[in-house]
């Protein structure tokens, strides 16, 4: 969906995460929930994670990215975030599809937390077992 002000918008989901990501022409800037990439995830893959579709894509200093993302962990949040940059880079120029798609980047990953069954501790966890 591109905005009226030349911003190009994508939703990104993963686990219990949502990120709603805006790619506005600049420079490369990444701003998450109003702070900068690098205060908001402390771990080096994490970083790499987000920058990944606009690495593919060799689009890194031609967009600034700006994202409001709730729910989740951080590794969640992370795989949220690149979900809607490869979604909002679609807006922005649909020659990108074969390249975020033969990546995987566009596709939505399903693996959610399993529900925990009655009887059980946890989703498969069994209460310890004791012969006496």
């Amino acid at each position: 969906m591109t905005l009226a002000n030349g911003r190009f918008y994508g939703t990104g989901r993963r686990k219990k995460s949502i990120a709603r990501v805006y790619l506005m022409p600049g420079t490369g800037k990444i701003t998450i929930n109003k702070r900068d990439i690098d205060d908001y995830f402390g771990l080096d893959t994490l970083k790499l994670i987000v920058r990944q579709p606009l690495a593919a894509t060799e689009t890194t200093d031609k967009f600034d990215v700006l994202v409001n993302v709730h729910g989740g962990g951080t590794t969640g949040q992370a795989g949220a975030i690149r979900h809607g940059i490869a979604r909002a880079l679609l807006q922005a120029d649909n020659d990108y599809r074969p390249t975020l798609k033969s990546a995987g980047y566009l596709t939505r990953d399903p693996r959610m937390k399993e529900r925990k069954k009655y009887g059980l501790k946890a989703a498969r966890r069994a209460p310890q077992f004791s012969k006496r």
